[in-house]
């Protein structure tokens, strides 16, 4: 039963549970869009003051990611109030901001919510499914999938602290003294930050191979992909030491092959270019812009590498996904060692001097005058959308947070599972994606620049992911599941961590949240028998029958129709990968 009172007030929802009866006051939706002014391209800034809201859910859902999403739109589903809080101003993560070129792996893998939505954004473009599409069909498809199932969305909720009482979380607080309480909790941030406020133990950065007997984690030396194919001088004056280090490159200790460390992947921003003349905007020069900063690119082209652009896939209209490539692209490389663990200010920080470095290299590229003419005359076809991003100038609103904190369960995920030396019995979806790692330190070597962490390697076929990895391990937290800071090895969550299978562990969580609490367990104790039925039903795939047929590289992995750069076709290197 649900009782509007008024618009601009309040919704009153009585749901008739197994259990019991809940009566809990909703806002209505004019009450939970974001109240701050456009801020601008910001991850976090001064809010407008409101009056603190106390709100209470069966499942309390933070971070409004597509797991995020999956997971509000599964609860929904099987009749328990759900409230989704995002951190920011939009829902989405990655595929509402300029990931239009799916990293799917194997569409069969695919199944259930996440599936659905692929098939919503396939029908938006006259198509049965579609892996490609724009930033803002992406959006409009999600939120009508959120409405579709009455999901309320809360926008601009930045976690302070929370409350626990006997193992359980209570409630968590956020800026402006708002406080929801709920049954069930779901960290479905890309950092893991509820988990962490919670006491969940956890882990950053690259274990040594040795921990859990991989091959392929630690420092890693040795893969061609996206490093130098010329020698590049790293030295501010060429051959002098003394002078110092260009922007860019660190002067660490290179360490051994499959030692472990602190370091993660790079971030960048996957941008949205458009060759439509009536539908651009130009790239813009950034606040601060120094074009010394990319004096290592401009050295690789002069060496007689062009391939920074390489990686321009297409999707509809005359759109792109824009994404690193090479030695030098957009991946700003060993700037993000802080993330995982900082504070919303260093946060914003670290995301300022991605938003300047990663501006700054399209308008160097397109502008410099030492730049080769053919270079900035390709550029010059291209521009910023005007229909994309209006609230940030055409700029996606999200940094691509490839890796950040990873939960350490009752069962890590590892390279062992992605080859199936290892099988998960409790499988909640698979994964099929390359283990995968972009670059994660730019060091010295004899001389030289050279990139280091790169990883791209296939898994035999798909995998299965197992449901001990999105729990805390027994004796914590009894009431908070973690599809995407999953349970997993910095190796294995290169594989697991694409946008699709975030989706699919989103509603496996969901669905594991309402039997906890239909049951009566923790979280840890819902039986894997129930779970699974209650999963297939909702058109999960929780199997792979097929098995490897050859050893080519990335058999499993579906390579993208058209493999030409659209900005280009005449580099000498093309990726493994599809977009990574």
């Amino acid at each position: 039963m649900r009782i509007l009172i008024s618009e601009s007030q309040l919704v009153l929802d009585v749901r008739l549970t197994p259990v019991h009866w809940r009566v809990m006051i909703r806002p209505t939706p004019s009450l939970l869009r974001p109240s701050t002014p456009n801020p601008g391209l910001h991850y976090a800034y001064p809010l407008q003051p409101a009056d603190p809201l106390r709100l209470d859910a069966d499942v309390v859902i933070y971070g409004a990611t597509p797991s995020g999403i999956a997971a509000a739109i599964q609860v929904s589903r099987m009749g328990r109030s759900v409230l989704l809080l995002a951190f920011g101003r939009r829902i989405g993560g990655m595929t509402t901001s300029g990931l239009g070129a799916t990293d799917v792996g194997h569409q069969g893998a695919i199944g259930g919510i996440s599936r659905e939505f692929y098939e919503r954004v396939g029908l938006h473009y006259g198509q049965s499914v579609s892996w490609r599409f724009e930033p803002s069909v992406a959006e409009r498809v999600l939120s009508e999938m959120l409405d579709d199932a009455g999901v309320r969305v809360l926008f601009e909720q930045r976690l302070i602290r929370v409350q626990s009482e006997a193992k359980r979380l209570v409630a968590l607080e956020t800026e402006g003294g708002h406080r929801v309480t709920g049954r069930v909790f779901i960290d479905a941030g890309y950092e893991g930050d509820l988990m962490a406020a919670a006491g969940v133990p956890y882990t950053v950065g690259r274990e040594p191979n040795s921990r859990y007997r991989e091959t392929l984690n630690g420092v890693h030396f040795g893969h061609p992909g996206h490093n130098f194919k010329a020698w590049v001088d790293p030295y501010r004056t060429p051959r002098d030491p003394d002078s110092g280090l260009l922007p860019g490159v660190t002067a660490e200790v290179p360490g051994v092959n499959g030692d472990g460390d602190e370091a993660i992947q790079a971030y960048n921003f996957r941008v949205c270019l458009t060759n439509q003349p009536s539908n651009q905007r130009p790239f813009p020069r950034p606040r601060g812009y120094d074009p010394a900063r990319h004096e290592l690119l401009l050295r690789y082209i002069e060496a007689g590498v062009w391939d920074a652009l390489y990686l321009t896939l297409p999707v509809p209209h005359h759109k792109t996904d824009t994404n690193n490539f090479g030695a030098v692209s957009s991946d700003h490389i060993g700037a993000n060692h802080r993330w995982p663990d900082g504070s919303y200010a260093e946060r914003e920080r670290i995301f300022q001097e991605h938003v300047a470095y990663n501006q700054g290299l399209y308008y160097f590229l397109a502008n410099d005058p030492r730049v080769p003419a053919s270079i900035r005359d390709e550029l010059a076809a291209w521009g910023l959308p005007l229909d994309e991003f209006e609230e940030t100038g055409g700029w996606p609103h999200e940094l691509y947070i490839r890796e950040s904190r990873r939960m350490l369960a009752d069962v890590v995920m590892t390279e062992h599972h992605c080859r199936k030396f290892d099988r998960s019995e409790d499988s909640i979806g698979l994964a099929a994606y390359t283990m995968d790692s972009h670059n994660c330190r730019r060091l010295v070597i004899d001389g030289r620049v050279y990139n280091e962490g790169n990883v791209e390697v296939p898994p035999s076929s798909p995998y299965e992911i197992s449901y001990r990895a999105i729990v805390p391990p027994r004796g914590h937290c009894a009431n908070l599941l973690v599809p995407w800071c999953l349970s997993a090895s910095h190796i294995a969550f290169g594989s697991i961590r694409m946008e699709p299978v975030g989706m699919v562990l989103g509603q496996s969580a969901g669905a594991a949240a309402c039997l906890s609490i239909e049951l009566g367990v923790d979280i840890q104790a819902v039986p894997y028998d129930e779970l699974a039925d209650c999963l297939t039903s909702n058109h999960q795939v929780l199997t792979w029958s097929q098995e490897p047929v050859s050893t080519g590289i990335n058999q499993w992995v579906e390579q993208p129709a058209d493999r030409t750069s659209v900005m280009t076709d005449n580099h000498s290197d093309h990726s493994a990968a599809a977009t990574r």
